[in-house]
């Protein structure tokens, strides 16, 4: 054997993960409004990126109609399709396809609707007043001076809901006052409107609508002070423990329950975000019909006239490097956005396929699926099916849901046929709970009424799928209904 140094060529083949496919990966898991917020950041990096003007996208002139393309096709780029840097201002075509023809799976059509076919009636909305100004609005009007710097920071103090959630002692010491004070501008904040807003916990909240309403007499007091003795549905001790009887108790509990225990909720915290559907789900003519949302479909297109003119002008070395990095990057987001779009358009098309029960006939015909199976169904990798269904909604006749939702887990048939998905039997428990009447149905009995429509569930499922969905146990939901009929 010789120990001579000496070289070798050798060839070998490894993955890279290049800046773009990371890029290309990442852009799969966002929804269009984050997406959105990534173009608009890479045209503030990239001078030959820019957003399509909405006037430019569409012309009042429409091409002569064309068949349109189905999923499969647009996939595997046999149809025809504009060119990743057509210029929007130039082009006299529509770029929503014809959908209303239908078509099957095969022909699933991507189509929607701009933003310039609706009215924007959120921009008509005020925003809302959140409810530290309301307070801070009442307390300028009421107090004054030091005393106007504790309230502020009092109301710094209350959480959405309400509730002041800072000790009076800390609040004291941290503002070098006399708790005595802290203490009578709490009580002027527990004057102001909504009602029940400053209390430090629910006793106290529901007592201040009590004395607004004029009815904190000593029962009530008392009632108030036991308010875990009412949860627990303890009537015979509460009527003790109050000095009163039957009437009188479940007229105190009627008033209660026309009390907000979270008055500061009314007023705006934070704006709830309306979820956006990515895609919308229809039955055509010749079968289901998937459809892209491209009013909210992220746009981005490379500005080819000003890379020539960019181009003209560079002499050296460096710039010209620099022109031709941002083009490539500038085409390589535009290729993405687009296989973005085919592989989004591929896989609701295979869901919608394997859970078409689902989109006929409703929830109990949801059938099991996982990730993996339509991996293999369309040919693309697990993680790519999970990275597509991650924070994208679907649009149907049944509503709003998040791709998600069709991925659930199997319930093996009681007589031994085809497997149940898990939302089907929560559906059907829901259904049992809601129906049950005057006789609460017992864990044990759900479990045999499930079984009776076929689902072999044990007794731990049924309570693990009712906690899931918010519903108590049969103790909890007796003492509920006694309540009820207070």
């Amino acid at each position: 054997m010789s120990l001579a140094p000496r070289l070798d060529l050798r060839q070998s083949q490894s993955l890279v993960m290049t800046p773009q496919l990371q890029q290309a990966i990442k852009l799969l898991a966002l929804s269009n409004l984050e997406v959105e917020g990534f173009i608009a950041e890479e045209i503030e990096r990239n001078p030959l990126l820019e957003a399509p003007r909405t006037a430019e996208v569409a012309t009042p002139e429409r091409p002569e109609a064309v068949e349109p393309a189905g999923a499969d096709a647009l996939v595997t780029g046999a149809a025809k399709a504009d060119p990743i840097d057509v210029d929007y201002a130039t082009e006299s075509h529509q770029q929503d396809s014809v959908a209303d023809g239908g078509g099957g799976f095969d022909g699933a059509l991507i189509r929607g609707t701009g933003p310039e076919d609706g009215t924007d009636f959120d921009a008509f909305a005020n925003p809302d007043l959140s409810l530290a100004d309301h307070l801070m609005a009442q307390a300028g009007m009421a107090v004054a001076g030091a005393d106007l710097f504790v309230a502020q920071h009092l109301i710094d103090q209350i959480d959405e809901a309400g509730y002041l959630t800072a000790s009076l002692r800390d609040v004291a010491d941290r503002l070098g006052v006399p708790l005595a004070r802290v203490e009578a501008v709490l009580a002027t904040i527990q004057t102001f409107d909504p009602t029940g807003v400053g209390a430090r916990d629910l006793a106290e909240c529901l007592a201040l609508q009590a004395k607004e309403a004029d009815r904190h007499d000593p029962c009530m007091e008392r009632l108030l002070a036991n308010l875990d003795l009412l949860a627990r549905g303890e009537r015979t001790r509460l009527k003790r423990i109050c000095g009163v009887d039957d009437e009188d108790l479940a007229d105190m509990i009627r008033e209660l329950r026309g009390y907000d225990p979270k008055p500061g909720c009314r007023y705006g915290g934070e704006p709830t975000l309306a979820v956006v559907p990515d895609l919308f789900v229809r039955e055509g003519r010749e079968g289901w019909v998937i459809e892209l949302n491209t009013a909210t479909l992220p746009r981005v297109l490379v500005n080819r006239r000003y890379h020539a003119q960019l181009a003209h002008g560079a002499t050296d070395k460096a710039g010209k490097a620099w022109l031709a990095d941002n083009l490539a990057s500038a085409n390589w987001l535009v290729k993405a956005l687009d296989q973005r779009q085919r592989t989004i358009v591929k896989v609701a098309t295979e869901l919608v396929k394997q859970q078409e029960a689902f989109f006929g006939h409703g929830v109990s015909h949801l059938k099991p699926l996982t990730l993996a199976r339509v991996a293999e169904a369309i040919e693309m990798h697990e993680s790519t099916v999970s990275r597509v269904t991650s924070n994208k909604y679907l649009s149907c006749a049944r509503g709003l849901f998040e791709l998600k939702y069709f991925f659930t887990s199997a319930i093996q048939a009681a007589d031994g046929g085809d497997a149940a998905s898990s939302e089907a039997v929560k559906s059907a428990l829901k259904a049992l709970i809601a129906g049950e009447g005057a006789k609460i149905l017992s864990d044990d009995t759900l479990v045999e009424l499930l079984q009776a429509k076929g689902f072999d569930i044990a007794r731990r499922t049924v309570a693990k799928y009712r906690e899931a969905m918010g519903i108590g146990s049969s103790v909890q939901r007796r003492r509920a209904r006694a309540l009820e009929g207070a």
